[in-house]
């Protein structure tokens, strides 16, 4: 059944498109712009979020009864299908077994990873939803999967010759409200998923920006246009203006200006329409050039001093004025410095701007001559008030920090969990920073707001890279997805053994001695351990990798990443470990949730807040373990609680492991937060 939903309001931007007409909204309200550049040089820097007035608001909109009406029936209908799913399930898989027992035989072939499983003699129906799966169902399952051998790159080779033989549905949805004002909402990022992302940044921006697009508002990524950037994955790539630059440069002991030729480009990215910028001749510069996104062979502080100086520049030269800039860590900071003290004056008046902290680890120290590659002089900002670095006074040269900077400068701040916000402004995270988030101006403009994940690209039910589908409802093919990585990975193929996967970036910061400390105890109580990380900590991994490791039956560590395996790994795990020293969010629980791991975690930032205890809250409210010290003791008391579960109360560990992949963790509910914060701070 087809179902076409017509929904009232804006539509969606187009690619190629930034801002589309809007529908007609009246707004009053009264704000107080901050002062000018000229003032702001003569008194201490207001808050640039206060209004003189407590602000009315009146909105015009088309009524929304019609819509919510549709809603209402969309879900009617999605119940109703998923129902009939269910009830045809075990017609359809009949029908399905031969047709893929014929398609498993006629595409293996000589060379292929494996061969496929032989199709049984008479076809096993599904089992009810939610149901336990017999050991005939499961070999149903098994129909088409390519099983890997051992020692080979399998995660570079389809999962399956055929398709699923039996459909399980999708996983859990959420559909989006679309809100009655539309905003414009541009962000600045150095990070996008799917292919320009490194940590869980481009994840973040990727799956917030999806998300308020669905909710209707005009939506725009601003990036830097890496070399490395794969173009053929950029969806309507083209052209789209040049654009003089204004750049600082020394020259004979004094300072300059001159202007560096820009190319602008557009396309749309994972369905999110961007800005791509880079100098137009690169053989004159070496600005995000290389084969990497972080650490290629240009220089990070200059490029992305030009890259915020750019974008303004661009949002001034085509005439937009979104309501919201929404700045993305210390590499997009500068923006809100510039804007306020230079672009705010030329023009471009009517944006707001919101900085997320995804991490205080790295807060871009700055010298004063280099934030002149901006154009600007770092001298205007050399005030503890603004963005001097105070544990530089004194020293020569006395550094600028672009965080502070960005979070002085800025309209609203965010961190990406709640408790991190608390750790940041009552704990120690923010370090040095603490005492300029603790200025009564800057800390009342903090607020925790929790990540979501994509749960499209992340949906066991629908996910490709599998070599079976699964659900809440139909959680075999979990059983099947272990088995088969047991296989590619060389491990014992024992279904009694649970995993213990660790998806990470080996730095300090994930609890390197914890991880180190929790694969022994997985070889002491008979469990297996699956690491897939790199970083500037992998030394001591790479070597037990290759000598103490190598070839054994219950640890295998992938000192790599790739995006396929790791789809693999959170399907076959039951448990996912996160030990971090601090997290200020942390997406790999909620993925591994999502995929019906259950999560043993150090309770700290987003990981406190997404993560339950089940033996300290009541049953049905938990969902994994968590310790609090960053001792070995700790960490083995919360891994140990879990193995017993696992082994001694099965059933239980199912039912558990089902609720987890039900949890509500799409972006929904934030991109709704995001929206009320851009609502309070943007002007008509």
């Amino acid at each position: 059944m087809n179902l076409t939903l017509k929904q009232t309001g804006q539509p969606l931007a187009q690619p190629g498109q930034c801002f589309s007409a809007r529908r007609s909204i009246v707004v009053t309200k009264h704000v107080q712009i901050p002062a000018p550049v000229t003032q702001l040089r003569q008194v201490p820097l207001q808050p640039l979020q206060q209004r003189a007035t407590p602000r009315s608001v009146t909105v015009r909109a088309a009524p929304a009864a019609t819509d919510a009406e549709l809603l209402k029936r969309l879900e009617q209908l999605q119940e109703e299908n998923k129902r009939l799913k269910q009830e045809l399930a075990k017609f359809a898989a009949a029908a399905t077994v031969k047709a893929a027992g014929g398609a498993a035989a006629a595409v293996a072939a000589p060379g292929a990873v494996a061969a496929a499983t032989e199709v049984p003699e008479a076809p096993i129906t599904a089992p009810p939803a939610g149901g336990t799966g017999t050991d005939a169902f499961l070999r149903q399952l098994e129909l088409g999967v390519s099983w890997p051998t051992p020692g080979t790159k399998f995660w570079e080779q389809p999962a399956r010759v055929t398709p699923m033989p039996v459909d399980v549905g999708a996983g859990s949805s959420s559909v989006e409200p679309r809100d009655s004002r539309i905003l414009d909402v541009v962000h600045f990022t150095a990070e996008l998923a799917p292919i320009a992302k490194v940590g869980g940044l481009g994840d973040v921006v990727h799956g917030l920006a999806r998300t308020c697009l669905a909710r209707g508002h005009n939506v725009t990524v601003i990036m830097p246009f890496y070399e490395c950037l794969p173009q053929d994955q950029i969806e309507g790539l083209g052209f789209d203006m040049d654009i003089d630059v204004p750049k600082g440069y020394t020259w004979d002991g004094l300072f300059q200006i001159g202007a560096l030729k820009t190319a602008v480009f557009r396309g749309v990215i994972g369905g999110v329409p961007v800005i791509l910028i880079r100098p137009s001749d690169w053989n004159s510069c070496n600005l995000f050039r290389g084969g990497r996104i972080y650490g290629g062979s240009y220089n990070e502080m200059e490029s992305y001093l030009y890259f915020c100086r750019a974008a303004l520049e661009y949002l001034r030269a085509s005439g937009q004025q979104p309501h919201v800039m929404h700045l993305h860590e210390w590499q997009t900071a500068a923006a809100a410095m510039l804007y306020w003290e230079v672009y705010s004056q030329l023009g471009l008046y009517r944006p707001r701007v919101v900085l997320t902290v995804h991490n205080l680890d790295n807060t871009g120290e700055c010298r004063q001559d280099e934030f002149a590659f901006t154009g600007v002089d770092g001298e205007v900002f050399a005030t503890i008030d603004r963005a001097l670095d105070e544990r530089t006074i004194g020293h020569n040269p006395e550094r600028l920090n672009l965080m502070k900077g960005g979070m002085v400068y800025s309209n609203a701040i965010t961190t990406v969990s709640p408790t991190y916000a608390n750790e940041v402004l009552n704990g120690g995270q923010a370090g040095w920073l603490r005492s300029t988030l603790l200025r009564p101006e800057i800390k009342s403009k903090v607020r925790g707001i929790l990540n979501g994940i994509d749960v499209v690209e992340w949906d066991p039910a629908r996910d490709p890279l599998l070599a079976a589908n699964f659900n809440a409802q139909f959680p075999d093919g979990k059983s099947v997805c272990k088995k088969y990585l047991q296989k590619g990975l060389g491990l014992d193929e024992n279904p009694e053994k649970p995993i213990v996967a660790v998806i990470t970036r080996l730095v300090p910061q994930k609890g390197i001695h914890l991880i180190k400390a929790a694969l022994f105890r997985c070889l002491d109580k008979g469990a297996q351990f699956v690491l897939l990380g790199s970083g500037h900590c992998d030394g001591e991994f790479r070597a037990m990798a290759a000598q103490q490791f190598k070839d054994h039956k219950d640890i295998r560590l992938c000192v790599m990443y790739s995006e396929t395996l790791a789809h693999q790994i959170y399907a076959a795990a039951d448990i996912i470990l996160v030990p971090s020293m601090f997290e200020p969010c942390g997406l790999t629980q909620m993925i591994g949730m999502r995929y019906g791991a259950v999560p043993v975690v150090r309770k700290t930032g987003g990981l406190a807040d997404t993560v339950r205890d089940v033996e300290t809250h009541p049953h049905g409210e938990g969902n994994g373990y968590t310790f609090d010290g960053t001792d070995e003791s700790s960490l083995f008391s919360a891994l140990d609680r879990s193995f017993t579960h696992f082994k001694e109360q099965r059933k239980s560990w199912g039912e558990l492991s089902q609720t987890n992949m039900n949890t509500e963790l799409s972006w929904s509910r934030s991109a709704a937060d995001y929206v009320a914060l851009y609502n309070s701070i943007a002007m008509p």
